[in-house]
């Protein structure tokens, strides 16, 4: 019989080996990135590349198809985001992140603008449109090349919740001007335009804490005793958000990344499970967007626009960036130093290259290059910032001499027990260098449980002397982590009489230890 038009068994055969592919080779990619320095966004772009049309052969020409399933990924990313970022680490964060969300997205569009309008000679609405839609950082493209140069908890924090804030007034003012560039007859009244999208981000926040708040009180009352099932329900309560507020015209980029941030921070059981599917989530969104895009490019139409994105790459790095960083944040006891990190940590990832194709599924004038300049720029400012990234941080000197990560295990045991593992790595100029295991005078219930020093590893006992480059894993109940983690810090700034004199609890925690 002839072979209808219909999707198929055969069709599926072939999605699925094609996808399949796919899948192992971007998984086995992240270690080649991890040595390389280059994040996997660059791999998975190149994989793309060579499936399309002048690699493989694989016909795709859809920015519709591509903006909706962009949009689908980002909603799954930022509620990864939100999931994994830990509410103490962000605190002192929020409103700098807010501020250099907004105030300095406005600015870096406004210096992309100027500039491009001069210097590329396009017209006001194509400048301003083309400096809103790499207005948008990307931090998981900033941290895949920070593993080993861990960053100190509070720029970690910027980062992480700027990456979060931005996407959704970005998105909000690239649909603007797009709108624009579509209808020569229109003429908004951008004062308008400015309250609606606050109010739209407003409502959109209102959202997603209240979902966050009142699902997760729910959720930690009728958990089921699954933890891939519980894990299914919280990521599809931060989906809800992000549709519940969507469908109303509101925001629902911050209302699923402040959804999923409540529910990250509520104390909900089986917290690694969900943590860790919720990250396998974020890497299939991530590799398949990348991928998406890498079709969509063609290779034949980007070497014309290698120089424009030079040019316009430059003026977002050495101008935009910092001017938006250093205007938006006055105050806040950030460094000059943490700014002038900040300014070269800009990366651009997946968000601009998804907001490229929005005008062009709006019919937006004159504006079939952009997705163009945009990937090029993006792939040539990643390979020139990215491997330097570390190297800027040890010459500011502004790295973590004693990083403390979490340790993700199979949740069920550490859930029952209430107990949680954090891993501590001591730095070069570290003060725990010399410290034995006792002076480090950690409150009730917490121990160091493993010591890696270079090959060789070893349960310390309490006279256990700690050396630079050493690894420790450090049990503690769920409720101590935070002043865990404290205790650490203050030993490794200040030494083993950190807080001696001056903190009380110190004192008493010490001669609970001394008793012991």
């Amino acid at each position: 019989m002839p072979k209808s038009g219909a999707y198929d068994l055969d069709d599926l055969a072939r999605s699925l080996l094609i996808g399949s592919a796919v899948l192992l080779v971007a998984v086995a990619a992240v270690r080649l990135a991890n040595r390389s320095g280059l994040p996997t966004l660059l791999l998975y772009l190149a994989m793309g590349l060579m499936l399309g049309s002048s690699g493989f052969g694989l016909e795709f020409s859809d920015p519709l198809m591509t903006e909706v399933l962009g949009y689908a990924a980002l909603v799954l990313i930022l509620a990864e985001g939100g999931l994994t970022t830990e509410w103490s680490s962000i605190r002192r964060s929020v409103l700098p992140a807010m501020l250099l969300s907004t105030i300095g997205v406005l600015i870096s569009v406004g210096v992309v603008g100027v500039a491009v309008h001069f210097l590329l000679g396009l017209r006001w609405e194509t400048a301003l449109l083309l400096g809103a839609i790499v207005s948008s950082t990307d931090a998981a493209a900033v941290f895949s090349v920070l593993r080993k140069v861990p960053l100190p908890d509070r720029l970690k924090g910027l980062l992480e919740a700027e990456s979060g804030f931005n996407d959704a007034p970005v998105v909000l003012l690239v649909s603007a001007l797009a709108t624009v560039g579509a209808d020569d007859r229109a003429d908004p009244n951008w004062g308008l335009v400015g309250f609606a999208a606050i109010a739209e981000l407003a409502i959109g926040a209102a959202i997603g804490l209240a979902l966050g708040f009142v699902l997760g009180k729910l959720m930690k009352r009728s958990a089921p005793g699954s933890s891939g099932l519980f894990s299914i329900g919280v990521v599809a309560a931060c989906v809800l958000a992000f549709a519940l507020a969507d469908v109303i015209h509101a925001s629902g980029f911050i209302a699923v990344y402040l959804c999923a941030l409540v529910l990250g921070n509520q104390g909900l059981p089986h917290r690694q499970a969900v943590r860790g599917f919720a990250q396998a989530l974020g890497w299939l969104a991530q590799i398949g967007l990348f991928v998406l895009l890498g079709l969509l490019a063609d290779p034949r139409r980007l070497d014309e626009q290698i120089w424009p994105s030079i040019v316009v790459g430059l003026v977002l790095l050495l101008v935009a960036r910092p001017l938006s960083v250093f205007g938006s944040m006055p105050g806040f006891g950030i460094s000059l130093r943490e700014k002038l990190f900040l300014s070269w940590a800009g990366l651009r990832g997946a968000v601009p290259v998804v907001l490229a194709t929005v005008p062009l599924t709006l019919g937006s004038r004159g504006t079939e290059w952009i997705f163009d300049l945009v990937f090029m720029l993006v792939v040539i400012f990643t390979i020139v910032q990215a491997p330097t990234l570390p190297w800027v941080a040890r010459k500011l000197g502004i790295v973590d001499e004693s990083h403390v990560v979490d340790v993700e295990l199979e949740a069920t045991p550490l859930d029952e027990l209430n107990a949680e593992v954090v891993q501590v790595r001591i730095g070069e100029r570290s003060l725990l260098h010399g410290v034995e295991v006792h002076e480090l005078r950690l409150p009730k219930g917490a121990n160091v449980t493993l010591v890696k020093r270079g090959d060789d590893s070893f349960v310390p006992s309490r006279r256990s002397v700690l050396h630079r480059g050493d690894q420790l894993l450090v049990v503690t109940p769920s409720t101590s982590r935070t002043s865990v983690v404290k205790r650490i810090r203050a030993v490794s700034d200040r030494g083993r009489l950190a807080g001696w004199r001056r903190d009380e609890a110190d004192r008493t925690v010490a001669q609970d230890v001394r008793r012991r």
